[in-house]
């Protein structure tokens, strides 16, 4: 079947209190996709946002964001009063997430709302539901307060190395703190569920990412070392990261802590299979990060300042594809198969059967033949426009050489009239993928300032692009779905 969606994060989502959540705005994007004639609402990871405020560098890969907690639905069940949260400065700009702000101040609204909240049967069930991955992250988090925020590695030598005596003091010295963070765990669960039962009942389903690495500040590091490249000190022995290409002299350096992935196919890649079947619960669809790193990835030594020095290894490739295939054989997977790809990643996304992704974008560079020129494709694909790792359509044309936007204008059959972005979001909609899915930046026709965010770099534009109160409207909506209904995408929403 013939499907579109739209990529649109939460957090990019208009709203009074500094960023994107889970309340009115976003049950009124899902009414605007529904309208739109859309089947799927592609997402960024849920998880808490970690070291540049990224989504991709998350202290746990099962916990929820509690930036995305909507603070209205608190109010209304009383929970929190409207003058606590109206005095407050969420942000300095309507259009831009300040995470500094958001850092300094939702936790301590989130603790006034938990000192109302009297536990009941749906929260020891969400608890005991949880009870895998719940108890290490409360923990996790409580000693982080505890800490001052510094990473686990600089902790007590006890806590540091989960000694049993040093962990179950923290548990009884930390109870209050430690019960708090299941409580913010329970509200995001609850709102998420509701957000996605009201998508569900207007045949809107959810395209959820997995990030591939874990950050080395991490929960999932702390209390299953065995599972990374790491020695007797806990420190890494090697890191991950891209090498040099024509846009990156020096690569780039992610500094992810590798995986033993012997250790994990000794254990049938239990620790995977519990994270995508976690993922499964919250998306319907899952977005595979970094899919060519399962083939090989790119090994860094420790303390290397550049990826420069990195070499190729080996991953676990079918093994591990077939292990998931075997465990959880109803898993709806997208490879995300872009950067330097060899024939073997091409033979393992393909033995997969999982749909890799095509970029529109990244057609035009030359006259050579590219495996992102539509007439390449087959059904088996997602088509974009562009990711949220790439230029807006509308940068692209800003700054793209002349010889490529010619190419573009010619290949696409370009005007002014329709409008060169948009344009490229109908040749997207008529691509033989059976998946088509277009970012809002470029049904929004905006420039960079609305890029969501730039690879390999720190920067405060990064991850913070929100849209702007009423622009997502019927208007658009009737465009949308006009070139929905014409290239016969319109799925279950007819």
């Amino acid at each position: 079947m013939r499907e579109s969606g739209i990529l649109m994060h939460i957090t990019s989502l208009p709203g009074p209190y500094g960023v994107g959540t889970m309340g009115k705005q976003a049950f009124a994007f899902v009414d605007f996709l529904e309208e739109a004639g859309q089947s799927w609402w592609q997402i960024l990871p849920l998880n808490p946002t970690g070291f540049g405020d990224s989504p991709y560098q998350s202290c746990s890969t099962f916990a929820g964001n509690h930036y995305l907690i909507d603070l209205d639905t608190l109010v209304e069940e009383g929970l929190l009063k409207q003058e606590e949260i109206s005095g407050i400065q969420w942000c300095r700009k309507e259009t831009k997430a300040d995470f500094g702000l958001l850092y300094n101040n939702r936790l301590k609204v989130l603790n006034l709302a938990f000192s109302r909240f009297v536990p009941d049967a749906a929260f020891d069930a969400f608890c005991e539901e949880n009870a895998l991955w719940l108890p290490d992250f409360a923990l996790f988090m409580a000693l982080k307060d505890r800490f001052g925020g510094k990473p686990w590695y600089q902790w007590d030598k006890g806590l540091k190395f989960r000694e049993p005596e040093a962990l179950e003091k923290a548990r009884l010295e930390l109870a209050e703190k430690i019960r708090f963070y299941y409580f913010v765990q329970y509200q995001f669960s609850r709102q998420w569920n509701a957000l996605r039962d009201y998508a569900h009942e207007r045949n809107i389903r959810v395209i959820g990412d997995v990030p591939i690495y874990v950050p080395y500040d991490s929960v999932e590091v702390w209390s299953q070392p065995e599972l990374f490249q790491l020695d007797e000190e806990l420190d890494p022995i090697a890191v991950a990261g891209c090498p040099p290409d024509a846009f990156t002299a020096d690569g780039q350096l992610w500094g992810n802590p590798l995986y033993r992935w012997d250790v994990h196919q000794k254990e049938d890649y239990a620790w995977w299979i519990r994270r995508l079947a976690a993922a499964g619960k919250l998306y319907d669809m899952v977005r595979l990060d970094h899919f060519r790193g399962f083939e090989a990835y790119w090994a860094v030594p420790f303390g290397d300042k550049t990826a420069r020095y990195g070499k190729w290894v080996k991953g676990p490739a079918m093994d591990f594809v077939n292990a998931v295939k075997r465990e959880l054989p109803e898993l709806k997977l997208i490879a995300e198969d872009l950067g330097f790809l060899t024939q073997e990643v091409l033979d393992l996304r393909d033995g997969s059967g999982w749909p890799g992704m095509k970029v529109l974008e990244f057609a035009f560079d030359s006259r050579e033949p590219s495996d992102y020129l539509p007439h390449t494709y087959t059904k088996n694909t997602v088509c974009y426009t562009g990711t949220h790792d790439n230029m807006t359509m509308r940068q692209w044309f800003d700054t793209a050489p002349e010889a490529a936007v010619e190419y573009a204008k010619e290949y696409m059959r370009l005007s002014g009239e329709e409008g060169f972005v948009w344009g490229c979001v109908r040749t997207a909609f008529a691509s033989v993928s059976d998946l088509c899915v277009i970012q809002m930046q470029d049904l929004l026709d905006l420039g960079g300032e609305a890029r969501m965010n730039f690879p390999g770099t720190l920067s405060d534009s990064n991850w913070t692009w929100r849209a702007k109160d009423g622009i997502i409207n019927q208007s658009l909506a009737k465009r949308v779905r006009g070139l929905t209904k014409l290239y016969c995408r319109l799925g279950g929403n007819k």
